[in-house]
Parts: structure tokens; sequence; C-alpha cells
């Protein structure tokens, strides 16, 4: 169990956890199926604070670390993890209600997520921000709604965003076993530069895990989401997994303007993935034969070049996965592709977030805005 803690510190810390609370719930365990119970228990404390915080601040930042120990608890193989991940979600959605009542959940065939905007966009209020995302007559975006609902997602496919492209919107693509609770600082990074960001959950992927399967052909969901956004163009960040969704995405969805990736795999050898690798791949794709097939269409030789987007490709010299080819070979095979290579960086870079996250953020912001 110690060995299972450790390897997950800084990827649950780096996620936005309090470190001293990660050793207090991690440090009784007795065995990995302890995690997930532990990690509930520690959610529903915080829910404990939020009903009792004395100002809606308070309670929104309770909400919020909730929300993290939820989806926390799905990170070890755990019966209760659609539960879990639904409690995660839910959190999510109180906290935005509290702390960004502008924010509006998004959802349509193989995806769901909160649309979010930055308190002041470069030369733009708020609410203008908001129509720039939702289009000229400030109508609601198609398939979204005020915080808390959840409204399937409509076509708005050929809609002309006045504004969009100055205010810049950014698409946030979890991996394998992540959700969209876990990268809430990247979030912060992006609206902290202007840039509207959606932050979702795909097929198999979040609180949709227990109701459907990953896909390869992520170009496919975000096409959709791109639809329900009703903006002209977009940028990406696909974090482990979602770094090969997003560059796939890149290379044969054509509203892609700016795509980033962080420790995303250029390519997958399901002979040489360790066997834990593997059953989680089988867990996410609904057994053993099809997380094979899932796996042998982890490639991207072919698509690489056809990455034709400004591309940031993030690597941590210390991420070595048998069987996984990291993203050299992408930023060196796309047209305007840069390799950043963080030596002392480990899967998903929780242990140098100061090398990566302010340049991938800047390089996303420049890239769609101009600034």
């Amino acid at each position: 169990m110690a060995g299972f803690a450790d390897a997950q510190w800084t990827r649950v810390t780096g996620a936005g956890v309090d470190p001293h609370e990660y050793r207090r719930v991690t440090g009784g365990l007795a065995s990995v199926a302890d995690w997930g119970p532990a990690f509930l228990r520690a959610g529903q404390e915080h829910l404990g604070r939020a009903e009792g915080a004395g100002s809606p601040r308070s309670a929104g930042t309770h909400l919020l670390a909730a929300a993290r120990c939820f989806h926390v608890a799905t990170l070890a193989p755990y019966a209760e993890a659609a539960r879990a991940a639904a409690a995660a979600d839910d959190a999510l959605g109180r906290a935005l209600a509290v702390l960004e009542p502008g924010a509006r959940r998004v959802s349509g065939e193989g995806f769901t997520g909160w649309l979010r905007f930055p308190s002041a966009a470069p030369g733009a209020s708020r609410a203008s921000v908001a129509s720039a995302v939702s289009g000229a007559s400030g109508a609601d975006v198609p398939g979204a709604d005020a915080v808390g609902a959840d409204v399937p997602g409509a076509d708005a496919s050929g809609a002309d965003v006045p504004g969009a492209d100055a205010v810049g919107t950014v698409i946030v693509v979890p991996g394998l076993d992540s959700a969209k609770e876990e990268f809430l600082d990247l979030v912060s990074a992006l609206l902290a530069r202007g840039l509207a960001v959606f932050a979702m959950d795909g097929p198999g992927q979040g609180v949709l895990a227990a109701t459907s399967v990953l896909v390869p052909e992520y170009e496919k969901v975000v096409g959709r989401v791109l639809d329900a956004l009703g903006v002209p163009r977009a940028g990406l960040v696909g974090l482990s997994l979602g770094g090969y969704f997003a560059a796939r995405a890149a290379a044969l969805e054509p509203r892609v303007a700016a795509v980033a990736t962080v420790s995303g795999p250029f390519r997958l050898d399901w002979n040489e993935l360790p066997q834990p690798i593997r059953d989680m791949v089988a867990r996410r794709t609904g057994g053993a034969d099809a997380a094979r097939e899932f796996t042998r269409h982890v490639d991207l030789t072919g698509l690489a070049p056809r990455v034709t987007a400004p591309l940031l490709v993030v690597d941590g010299g210390q991420d070595v996965i048998p069987g996984v080819t990291n993203g050299e070979p992408l930023a060196r095979s796309a047209p305007h592709g840069t390799h950043l290579s963080v030596p002392h960086g480990d899967h998903l870079l929780g242990n140098a977030r100061p090398d990566w996250l302010p340049r991938l953020a800047d390089h996303l912001a420049h890239a769609l805005t101009g600034a």
C-alpha cells in the first residue's frame, strides 16, 4: 500500500489535494482496496464542512476539495467508483454554483462538462465573453443551461460567433482514469489568461465511465463539443491518454486552432504495457479484447504530420512506462511542434508544475488570442 500511495503522491497533490490531508488519509491504509473508501470518506468530510461554512466562498472551497477527493477515490480499483465519480461531478457543480454562477453545464452525445468564463476578458465584459461563446443573439449555448442543469446538447455547427476568436476557448481533455475534476488548477491558469474553458468528460471518462467506454475516434467527440459550444475554433489541451486524444483531434478536426499535450503517448504497445495498465484499459474499454483493439489504435505515426496547429508537447524525463512511447516524435513530426522535456518531471508532471504549466497556458493564450 505504501508503494501505491507514494506513486500517486505527485499526481494527487498536483491536482490540488492538500499534501497533509493526503498523508493523513493514506497513512493508515492497509491495502489498495482501502483507498477508494478512504477518499470517499474524505470527500464526505469536506461536504460536511461546506454545510457548516460561514460564507459562500468557504462553502465553495470545501466543495471543490470534496470534488477532488471523490475523484481521487476512483484512481484505484473500487466497486463504488461510479458512485464516487458521480459525487465528484455533483460537488463540482455545487461549487461552481457558489463560486462562478455564470458557469454552464454543457452535455451531448458522449460528453459532458462545465463551460467557465474568465472574470474579465481582454477588451470585453463578462457578458460579452458569454455572448462570444453562446452566439451573437445572447441565447444560451445549445446544450447548455445554468449551473446545476444538464441539458442534452444540440447541433450548432456553422454558428457565427462574434468575438470568440478574441476571447479564445480551450477544451480540456482528460485521460485513461482522469476526469474534469482533476485539472482545476490548469483551468484556473487558462481562465487567468482571459480564455473561456470547457473541462469535459468524454466516453469512458469521469462521470461517464459507468455508462460508456473509451473510444479512439475522439475527434468525433471534439467535433460534437465544438458544435454544442457554437465556437468556430478552439484550443485543446490533453493530459496523459488525453494527449493522444487531443493530438488525434487536432489532426482530423479543422476547427482546432492550437493544441498542447502533457504526458501524452505517441504510441502504445499492448505486449509491453505493465499488467496494471492493461487491467485499467480493459476496465475502461469493456474487456481484454476491446482493450487490445483500443491500444492498437493509439499510434500517431500517420497523424502527427497532419497536426498543423501550433503544438506544445510536454513530457517528464522520469515518466518512463514500458510500452509507452512519449511525445517527442509527435513534436518532431508536426509542422509547428515544440517539445518541452522537464528532466525531473514524472507522469503528468505534478512534481514540476512551475516548469510547464505557465508556459502551456501562455502557449494556448498566444495562439488563440495573440496575447
